[in-house]
């Protein structure tokens, strides 16, 4: 319905002070929600009326039956699924983006969108010591970008092998090898589903007590192989945070003319430390490589990067034409990701990493696995069981038998000072805690773990 000019003014700025409120009570209301699920279905559900509504009256609607349903994902507090809360810069860019309501999906929709992917590429190649060359992709997620990442290298092993994977499909083309290690994250094998391979493709390669790929079983999987070949590796194991070793392994599959793809949704961004670069060393090596920039780098959700070191492989496993479609004739954003019409996501990027810097960028992630060390530490002191190394932002905390380790997490849950989840490492169960928000910080830490081991006495 149209607004006048006014009524539009008064609705953004609506919206804006509501979300803003939502921010500032970040620190003190409780991480978890404070309704059920069916509570929240509940308030949702109603009949949808034949008559429109004003908005202003609709977004105050939204506020109310919304707030009893709100996590505080985007507080200092909330240790679960490596996600970190958007930064300011970046959210207000995301107020910008969905303003100025552009199709990212090349130059010629909007010169602004794709001149923010290019510089905003750029500067997270340079940050990740990734190849100056390498193309850029601006997806939804790790699940996207392993997904692109993965499509390219099918272009390119199968092109090594004379056959038109794009024009011919999978029917009758040469088998492709596919390894990866038996603690890979779950994204590798839907990717493999969604791309036609299926994951019983996959090989799995041993692991170590860390989750870390065995290199003499790697070498040993590949002694005397020919034809075309992927291996996926990964920076940043989603329970001890642990990272493959990425430069050695990317020198033997290169012996054997395969593709080296490096699922890092998180683990990457070691790459940003003096500390915390040993973890990933040799990653400049490998073929294609893929990011959440909503875990780690703390910006607003459905922003992932995916990168390739063969930008022509990239474009010819995504890229496509039609009559009615206008282009500008040079490589544009959509040619490296999956969507068409979508919003101009890299603006939140570009923003996000001007507000930090570089020098922001390796603070954040040296102060997250400082205070994920300081919870292990505290934990550990108290007779709590650690069960990995932490060498990241991971912990993986035990109380005992299983049973009680899952009464502790759904206590601590419950008590809504802090939020960790569960997880199953080498078949036993733990409370997962992933520190990835910029604003935690060692008094949250300290607050969290006095938390829990209420919890465990309780």
């Amino acid at each position: 319905m149209a607004q006048t000019s006014s009524e539009l003014r008064d609705l953004f700025r609506r919206a804006a002070d509501h979300a803003a409120d939502f921010r500032e009570s970040l620190d003190e209301r409780p991480v978890r929600s404070a309704k059920s699920s069916a509570e929240v279905r509940a308030d949702f559900q109603r009949p949808l009326g034949a008559a429109g509504r004003p908005a202003a009256e609709v977004i105050d609607e939204l506020v109310s039956v919304a707030d009893g349903g709100l996590v505080a994902t985007a507080g200092p507090r909330y240790f679960g699924f490596v996600v970190g809360g958007a930064l300011p810069a970046a959210t207000a860019a995301e107020l910008l983006a969905a303003g100025w309501d552009q199709n990212a999906w090349n130059s010629v929709l909007s010169p602004t969108a794709a001149a923010a992917e290019q510089a905003a590429g750029d500067w997270l190649k340079e940050l990740l010591r990734l190849p100056p060359t390498a193309s850029a992709g601006f997806v939804t997620g790790a699940q996207a970008a392993n997904t692109v990442g993965l499509a390219a290298a099918r272009n390119h092993v199968f092109a090594l092998a004379g056959w038109d994977v794009e024009a011919d499909g999978l029917i009758g083309a040469p088998r492709v090898r596919i390894l990866a290690g038996d603690e890979r994250h779950a994204t590798i094998d839907r990717s493999l589903r969604l791309l036609g391979f299926g994951s019983s493709s996959l090989e799995l390669v041993q692991t170590n007590a860390n989750g870390v790929i065995d290199l003499q079983d790697l070498r040993a999987r590949l002694d005397g192989h020919e034809g075309p070949l992927i291996v996926c590796l990964q920076a940043g194991n989603v329970n001890t945070g642990a990272s493959d070793s990425v430069g050695p392994a990317c020198r033997i599959v290169h012996e054997y003319g395969g593709w080296v793809h490096v699922d890092g949704a998180f683990g990457l961004w070691a790459a940003t430390s003096p500390e915390l670069r040993d973890q990933v060393h040799g990653l400049e090596l490998a073929d294609s490589w893929g990011c959440d920039g909503h875990k780690w780098l703390n910006l607003p959700y459905d922003s992932g990067f995916v990168f390739s070191a063969h930008p022509e492989a990239h474009v010819a496993a995504l890229a496509y034409s039609a009559s009615y479609l206008v282009k500008s004739g040079e490589r544009e954003p959509g040619d490296y990701a999956i969507e068409s019409s979508r919003r101009a996501r890299g603006l939140a990027v570009w923003a996000g990493l001007q507000e930090l810097g570089r020098d922001g960028v390796t603070e954040v992630i040296d102060r997250c696995c400082r205070l994920a060390r300081r919870f292990a530490q505290q934990l550990g002191e108290a007779g709590c069981e650690i069960g990995n190394e932490v060498v990241l932002n991971q912990v993986l905390v035990a109380f005992g038998c299983d049973d009680e380790t899952d009464r502790v997490i759904a206590a601590v849950q419950e008590g809504g000072v802090c939020w960790m989840g569960g997880t199953t490492w080498r078949g036993r169960r733990y409370m997962r805690i992933s520190v990835s928000n910029h604003l935690t910080t060692e008094p949250d830490v300290d607050r969290s773990v006095q938390a829990i081991l209420a919890a465990r006495t309780g």
